[in-house]
């Protein structure tokens, strides 16, 4: 049985996916932009996009009853691997105790024309 997650703390899916899935106490977290989920505004800068992103995955967390020490599991996407060291102390800071498994990659284009998106796998 799964489970549609869904909190307006977070931006709305901008395509026909939720913004994450529980399914046998493991929530999938969909890819996160750094869109601000009352404005709709996009910071400008990698650190500020880097927590916009994770402050929007933590609100999807809360909302399922989750929080970042349940997280096993990240996918970060970069539109420029330039930005790494800046984007990973940021992570750092919401991840600091027992990080998750992760991967980075760089890829061509983000939507919105984004420079990092991320998501996440959390088990309870």
């Amino acid at each position: 049985m799964k489970n549609i997650i869904q909190t307006p703390h977070a931006p709305k899916a901008i395509g026909p996916y939720s913004q994450a899935i529980e399914a046998n106490g493991t929530l999938y977290v969909s890819g996160q932009i750094p869109v601000d989920p009352v404005t709709g505004s996009i910071p400008t800068t990698i650190c500020e996009q880097t927590e916009r992103c994770l402050n929007n995955i933590g609100a999807i967390l809360n909302e399922a009853g989750y929080a970042f020490e349940n997280v096993v599991k990240c996918t970060v996407l970069l539109d420029n691997m330039g930005n790494f060291g800046t984007m990973n102390d940021v992570y750092a800071r919401f991840f600091s105790d027992t990080p998750p498994a992760r991967v980075c990659y760089e890829v061509s284009k983000l939507p919105k024309d984004v420079m990092i998106e991320i998501d996440v796998i959390a088990v309870k």
